[in-house]
């Protein structure tokens, strides 16, 4: 069992086979349930589940963070610092499009992080960072 509790997160996606073949080919995510309309995958340990809504329209919304243009809603995980990196590396190997490229941010301040986003083949904004300090995810800076 986790030491601490894994969330679940269902989202919208306008095709199920593109984000299965997203989420299980390029990501990495195991393959739980699933029907005609959704799919449970396993990312890291946490539930996420894509419904299907073929209405689902890509949103353009960003917001400043330290010099990037960073994409709202979105959603992702805080691996440790080699799991990023080797994240990374698959992705970048797989030709994924970044949204913002991987870097690290707040470089030597309070909260140093390696963070990247893209999206899936829906328009889903993901975000994936490390932080230098893990004591530091939620200190104020």
């Amino acid at each position: 069992m986790s030491s601490i509790p894994r969330f679940h997160l269902a989202f919208s996606v306008n095709d199920l086979n593109a984000a299965r073949s997203f989420y299980e080919g390029v990501l990495g995510c195991g393959v739980g349930r699933s029907d005609t309309r959704w799919v449970d995958f396993d990312l890291y340990g946490h539930q996420i589940v894509a419904h299907l809504d073929e209405t689902k329209a890509s949103r353009a919304i960003s917001n400043a963070v330290d010099g990037d243009d960073v994409p709202v809603p979105h959603f992702g995980l805080i691996l440790s610092w080699p799991d990023w990196e080797l994240l990374a590396d698959r992705l970048q190997d797989a030709g994924v499009t970044f949204v913002i490229e991987p870097h690290v941010r707040f470089e030597g301040l309070v909260g140093e992080q390696a963070t990247m986003f893209f999206r899936d083949p829906s328009g889903n904004a993901l975000e994936f960072k490390a932080f230098r300090n893990d004591s530091q995810i939620f200190a104020a800076g």
